[in-house]
């Protein structure tokens, strides 16, 4: 510094004698042309310190007050300097050397540097590779900026703002590297990972909201490491390859679960003994996965991921549902398999129940919201059809095992003693052993729609007119029949638990044996009013059917009876569970008459 001193000094005496002579200027900026060479050595010196300093600064504090010491001690020669040059026109070679402004360049480098080097890592080596790259630079950022704090702060003049002008430059460092990583082709989960860190990590007490740090800074000062339009893409991206990947994951537990369909063993039980399979698990852990990923981001992404996931899961029980019937029509064809029919149908319909809770628990557990959906509703809807489908499904199979009988109900076969009704039970209660396993609320209605089914199916066999009683032995005893079978069929769903109509539906087989018990004519009218006003859904071809199996009554007696029960209709509207409603009598149609015609005929003529 002396003797560069002395050239400035020799140089700006020689300017004010003769500012033209440059001969003589060149002649002094020669003879110390080692000054400016041992300047600029000097200067190589306090970079290679200041690049050093999170080093430095630990080992020798005091080798970086000096290096801070010589550039200060320039900058008040650059600022005396450049104060003369406005009086004199004259400035020694060199100045302003602006040290200070390369000091602070250095230290940005510096920062830089140690940022983009904490990738050790590549994808191709370790599938984790953003995570530890990002956990290196919340360590390195986190222990520098201690540092800054507790030792270089001491190192620099108050007026630096040291701490706060590191904090910048450490902010804008990692900035600039998130922005390259957002650019690069991210995989979902390494831009949950991204966007985690960035939203949440970055300010949190693991980082830049550290308590040793929150008493020099503000946090929420800082500028968005990312700007909102590249966060909005990442998230976008992410929820594409998110609807991707999991309707591809949904189809393929689907087909695994079919697969399992057609198993030999029965599918597993819970701890209650429900049947049931792995799939309502299955779907619901892939949405619980990425639901915990989507909230390490924010709430309202979290939301969105939920509406899509909800959305997604309409899509798949539709599928679901589909799969259910081709499983059913596929059986029909043959009835020996699958073996497990029965049990697999049982465990689609649980697994409705299955499904319904866990989605309430994800909404309950994701959702800021306790509003129902457009989706909800879709999803209840679906899963209430597929189950109420499967029951009826496993409710055909049951009536399949037992048409042979039922067709034989009402016949002289029955009349003679057929074992008909004590073979239904029988199957019925054996099926029921299984359905069982089914979960409420669908058992509950399953055994009540089979007492209908069985109801109906008993009284459709008496309107179809399979036989015709002779006479009154044939009546009593037939109806004697049928109001033992009724009390059968009370018995067996009780004990089923059908529930509180099975008196009022198995009523309506003991009222219509009434109606065949009855020994005077004259008083048909009065049985057949009762059983219309206990069972109003009953129409008048209905009441033609019963007065013609019952085979005593006259063409008149029909006719008074029919007109009278029109003119005083009972309504039915509001009965819960009617019998009569959709049971068809069979019309004798032209070819039937020339048929029953011709037998007559050739009746008379033998």
């Amino acid at each position: 510094m002396e003797l560069e001193c002395s050239r400035d000094d020799l140089m700006y005496e020689q300017y004010r004698m003769d500012s033209k002579n440059t001969s003589d200027m060149n002649l002094i900026f020669n003879y110390f042309e080692d000054v400016q060479a041992l300047s600029d050595e000097l200067a190589k010196q306090l970079w290679m310190v200041l690049q050093r300093s999170m080093v430095t600064v630990r080992r020798d504090p005091t080798m970086l007050v000096s290096v801070v010491r010589i550039i200060e001690r320039e900058e008040k020669i650059d600022r005396r300097m450049v104060d003369r040059k406005k009086q004199t026109g004259f400035i020694p070679p060199g100045r302003p050397k602006r040290w200070k402004d390369k000091m602070f360049e250095v230290l940005e480098g510096t920062v830089s540097t140690r940022i983009e080097g904490t990738q050790a890592v590549t994808r191709e080596a370790d599938k984790m590779w953003l995570v530890r790259l990002l956990e290196i630079t919340r360590k390195y950022v986190l222990d520098d900026l201690i540092v800054v704090k507790n030792l270089m702060v001491q190192c620099f003049p108050p007026h630096y703002n040291t701490f706060n002008r590191f904090f910048g430059l450490y902010h804008n460092a990692v900035s600039c590297r998130v922005k390259e990583l957002a650019f690069e082709d991210l995989e979902a989960n390494e831009i949950v990972s991204m966007l985690t860190w960035v939203l949440n990590t970055y300010k949190s007490e693991e980082m830049m909201g550290h308590p040793e740090l929150l008493s020099e800074c503000d946090i929420n000062q800082l500028e968005p490491l990312l700007p909102q339009e590249v966060v909005d893409d990442l998230l976008s991206k992410y929820v594409q390859t998110f609807t991707s990947n999991i309707t591809g994951w949904l189809r393929k537990a689907l087909e695994t679960d079919k697969k399992d369909w057609q198993k030999e063993t029965e599918p597993e039980a819970d701890q209650d003994g429900y049947y049931q399979t792995t799939l309502p698990a299955i779907v619901f852990q892939m949405f619980e996965q990425n639901l915990q990923v989507a909230a390490q981001i924010d709430g309202d992404f979290k939301e969105q991921v939920l509406k899509l996931c909800l959305k997604q899961m309409n899509t798949f029980l539709i599928r679901y549902r589909e799969e259910a019937v081709v499983y059913k029509e596929e059986h029909l064809r043959d009835r020996q398999l699958p073996q497990c029919y029965v049990q697999y149908m049982i465990a689609i319909i649980n697994n409705c129940q299955t499904f319904n809770e866990s989605i309430k628990s994800l909404k309950k557990k994701y959702s800021q919201s306790s509003e129902p959906t457009v989706s909800d509703t879709a999803i209840g809807r679906t899963l209430n059809e597929v189950a109420k489908e499967g029951c009826q499904f496993l409710l055909d199979e049951v009536f399949l095992d037992l048409e042979n009988h039922l067709n034989e109900l009402l016949t002289r076969k029955w009349l003679a003693g057929s074992h008909a009704v004590d073979t239904i039970c029988v199957t019925v209660e054996d099926y029921f052993n299984d359905f069982n396993k089914i979960k409420k609320p669908f058992n509950q209605e399953m055994t009540s729609e089979a007492l209908r089914r069985v109801v109906v199916e008993y009284i459709k066999a008496v309107m179809q007119k399979r036989i015709t009683f002779k006479n009154a032995d044939e009546r009593r005893e037939g109806a004697d029949r049928m109001i033992k079978e009724a009390d059968q069929f009370k018995f067996l769903f009780r004990k089923l638990a059908a529930g509180e109509d099975t008196d009022r539906l198995c009523g309506a087989i003991t009222a219509t044996a009434e109606v065949f018990k009855l020994t005077d004519p004259a008083l048909l009218f009065l049985e057949v009013t009762t059983l219309v006003s206990k069972y109003p859904d009953i129409r008048e071809e209905h009441i033609q059917a019963l007065l013609a199996v019952r085979g005593d009554a006259s063409r008149e007696m029909r006719q008074m009876i029919i007109g009278t029960l029109s003119e005083n209709k009972v309504s039915y509207a509001g009965v819960t569970q009617p019998i009569f409603k959709d049971i068809t009598v069979p019309t004798i149609t032209m070819t039937t008459m020339t048929t029953m015609t011709s037998m007559a005929t050739a009746k008379l003529l033998k």
